[in-house]
């Protein structure tokens, strides 16, 4: 069993110790999608995510993925596309779009779990400047992008998009270059992630980095 969190209170979380190891890294339902929840929830190394009907889920996995920008791995033909300065990249031009194509149904998927419930939150936060986008534009068209949750120097990852090859790492090389963050964290493992030089660290090494690289820096980083 896990615990409901009351909507009506102050947000909270239980220790993250506490997360299931089957389905891995559940640990509590219930609660609020609201900024003051959420900023609670990533500060600990906890995110939603559900489907459409379910109530909120709240996941802390372990082993946690993370992508530490120092070994972020270009491969020759990335650094070649980002030279010829074909694609022009920015940040927060485009919020709603990048949202919309990451919720849009993928070839091979049968719905999405960006439902309108977390699309709001995110918008939300985005307003708040919690939230951010990277763009990747080929032209006027909208070809690529990210979102993710920032505080402080570590970039949070929710999700990414591409409509032509290697157009949402583009997106990640910025986070990359840009110098501002030290962690970016992709919650869950996948080949793209690794191949790009994430790995796995433990769960209390994880929140040992959040406690460092979050509250003594928050809401430095810009909107």
């Amino acid at each position: 069993m896990i615990p409901w969190l009351d909507p009506d209170s102050s947000p909270y979380f239980p220790s993250t110790s506490h997360a299931l190891e089957e389905p891995a890294g559940l640990l509590a339902a219930g609660g609020r999608l609201s900024t003051d929840w959420l900023l609670l929830a990533y500060r600990h190394g906890i995110f939603p995510w559900f489907n459409h009907g379910e109530p909120i889920l709240w996941w802390s996995p372990a082993p946690r993925t993370v992508l530490y920008p120092q070994n972020f791995h270009q491969s020759k033909s990335l650094r070649k596309l980002a030279r010829q300065g074909r694609y022009q990249i920015t940040e927060n031009c485009d919020f709603n779009a990048v949202v919309a194509a990451c919720a849009a149904n993928r070839p091979g998927q049968q719905g999405t779990w960006i439902n309108r419930q977390m699309i709001d939150a995110y918008c939300a936060m985005h307003l708040a400047g919690y939230v951010h986008s990277i763009e990747c534009r080929d032209g006027v068209e909208l070809v690529g992008g990210l979102y993710g949750v920032v505080i402080g120097r570590v970039f949070f990852g929710e999700s990414m998009f591409s409509r032509v090859a290697n157009a949402s790492k583009l997106c990640i090389k910025h986070l990359v270059d840009c110098d501002r963050y030290k962690l970016i964290d992709c919650q869950l493992p996948t080949e793209h992630l690794h191949s790009l030089g994430a790995g796995e660290i433990s769960r209390s090494e994880f929140e040992t980095e959040l406690a460092h690289w979050t509250r003594p820096f928050d809401r430095e980083i810009p909107a």
